[in-house]
């Protein structure tokens, strides 16, 4: 299966700081691949790198096909006093007010369009946002900590739901999260980033995986993993031999 994306060797540093240390990875169609690790890990500079927000220190990003990407920021900051409607909100995105309409009943939120954006619930907020990137019908789905701000209930409704558009659509997405018991139930792939992949696999894997156990403790890692299908792309922990940086 051609992948969706090859990251190859990508290296970052600004100031003389090491942000990100040789990153390879690949994604592939219909696959669920979520980067995980501490604050200042790399984790958002590595997602804008990829959206072509940042330019790498050397290494690349290769597409082997033209891709449509939908991308979730992690928050949406908007005055308060800004009268803008859900509706208006997308609208910024696409015009066409049947397909923004689409786009809200398919995050089961369609009747907030007439809602004002500054009265929704943490929650309420995210489901819009990943509304606005399924406008783009993408290929490949960004979503940087699309749970920040949900309580716990919100969260495993927002993965079940990011599980279901993947199902249904047969895009690959890329998730950031810190949230490690809920997220791991909900993906295929896990990369443990800290600057550098310290381990990469199932979420059985890597939660096995030794360098795993060091970056969050034993009490976290302390996880069991249940799926309704079979992982197929390499389940296997790689790389995590040499954890230790700097």
């Amino acid at each position: 299966m051609q992948p969706l994306l090859n990251s190859n060797d990508i290296c970052l540093q600004i100031a003389g700081k090491t942000i990100l240390d040789h990153v390879s990875f690949q994604l592939f169609p219909r696959q669920i691949l979520t980067l995980i690790g501490p604050n200042g890990a790399g984790k958002t500079s590595l997602v804008r790198i990829i959206l072509g927000l940042l330019k790498a220190s050397s290494g690349t990003v290769a597409f082997p096909r033209p891709l449509r990407i939908g991308y979730m920021p992690q928050k949406l900051h908007i005055d308060a006093t800004l009268p803008l409607t859900v509706g208006g909100f997308l609208a910024l995105a696409d015009r066409h007010r049947k397909r923004c309409r689409d786009a809200l009943e398919r995050v089961a939120i369609s009747h907030l369009y007439d809602q004002p954006v500054s009265g929704l619930s943490g929650g309420e907020t995210q489901r819009v946002l990943l509304a606005r990137a399924l406008l783009r019908k993408p290929d490949l789905l960004v979503l940087d900590e699309p749970v920040q701000g949900v309580d716990v209930n919100g969260q495993e409704a927002l993965y079940q739901l990011i599980t279901q558009i993947r199902n249904e659509s047969g895009c690959g997405i890329l998730m950031v999260s810190h949230d490690l018991h809920l997220v791991m139930a909900a993906t295929d792939q896990v990369i443990c980033l800290n600057q550098h992949i310290c381990c990469h696999g199932t979420p059985e894997a890597v939660s096995a995986s030794p360098a795993y156990t060091e970056l969050f403790g034993v009490r976290t890692a302390l996880y069991t993993h249940h799926h309704d299908h079979q992982h197929s792309l390499h389940g296997e922990v790689e790389d995590c031999g040499d954890h230790h940086h700097g």
